[in-house]
C-alpha cells in the first residue's frame, strides 16, 4: 500500500520573492492614508497574517483599518500590473516541487494570499500543475489558525503524521504546530531563522539543498512507521 506524504507550501517568502512587492505596496497603502511608511522590518513580521491583522498591527491607532487594507490591495495591483513586472521564484523551488510531484507527494498551499493573487502567479510562473489543494485567506481562518491545513489534510484524506509545512514566517510555523504536523521552516523569506527556531520549528532551512534532503528524510521515516 502506497504511503500518502502531503506537504503543504507557504507562497510568500517561501516560493515566491515578494518581499519588494509586498513592502512597496505597504509603503503606498500608508502614504495614501495619511500614515507614514512602515519599515521593512515591521512589515516583515505581519506577512502571512490576514491583511487587515496586519494592517492593525502595522497602524494600531489608524481609524479606519478597513481603507487601509483596501488601499493596500489597490497599491499592490497595481504594482503587479505595471508592465515587465514579475515576482521571481527563488532558485530551487519549482524543482523542488517537480521533485516531489514525481516522487508521489501529495502537494498543497496554505497561504495569506487571496485566490487573485494566487492566479496572477500561476499566471507568471508554471506552478499550479503541481498542487492538489489551494487554502488561502478568502476560504476561513488564518494563520496561525490551523484551518488552512486541517482543510488540506481534509480535502487529501492525509493524517497529521504524513503531514508537513514548509514556511518562512512564525505564523506559518505556529499553523503547522497548532494543527499537529512537522513543521519545516527555510529562513531566505520574511522570517529570521532565530526567530522560527524561537516559535518551535521542528527544521530550519537555509537552501533548497537542506529542504530537499529534510523532505527526502520525511518520507523516510513515515515509511517505515
Amino acid at each position: 500500500m502506497t504511503t500518502l506524504k502531503l506537504a503543504i507550501w507557504d507562497m510568500d517568502g517561501t516560493i515566491v520573492d515578494s518581499r519588494e512587492v509586498i513592502q512597496a505596496a505597504m509603503c503606498r497603502a500608508f502614504g495614501l492614508c495619511g500614515l507614514p511608511e512602515p519599515d521593512y522590518e515591521d512589515t516583515r513580521k505581519v506577512v502571512g497574517l490576514g491583511l487587515e491583522e496586519a494592517c492593525r498591527i502595522l497602524a494600531p491607532d489608524y481609524h479606519d483599518v478597513p481603507a487601509l487594507s483596501t488601499a493596500y490591495k489597490e497599491a499592490f495591483v497595481a504594482r503587479r500590473t505595471e508592465a515587465n513586472f514579475v515576482e521571481p521564484l527563488y532558485d530551487g523551488a519549482e524543482a523542488s516541487l517537480k521533485r516531489l510531484a514525481e516522487d508521489g507527494w501529495l502537494i498543497a498551499m496554505a497561504t495569506g494570499k487571496s485566490h487573485r493573487g494566487i492566479r496572477a502567479i500561476f499566471e507568471m510562473h508554471p506552478l499550479e500543475q503541481y498542487f492538489d489543494t489551494i487554502w488561502c485567506a478568502d476560504d476561513g481562518p488564518g494563520k496561525p489558525h490551523p484551518f488552512m491545513v486541517e482543510q488540506c489534510m481534509s480535502t487529501l484524506g492525509c493524517e497529521p503524521h504524513q503531514s508537513l509545512i514548509i514556511g518562512d514566517a512564525v505564523h506559518d510555523m505556529s499553523m503547522g504546530l497548532n494543527a499537529g504536523i512537522h513543521t519545516m521552516g527555510v529562513s531566505w523569506g520574511f522570517g529570521r531563522k532565530s526567530e522560527l527556531q524561537a516559535v518551535g520549528a521542528h527544521e530550519v532551512h537555509d537552501t533548497f539543498e537542506s529542504l530537499n534532503s529534510g523532505l527526502i528524510e520525511f518520507a523516510q521515516k513515515i515509511s517505515n512507521q
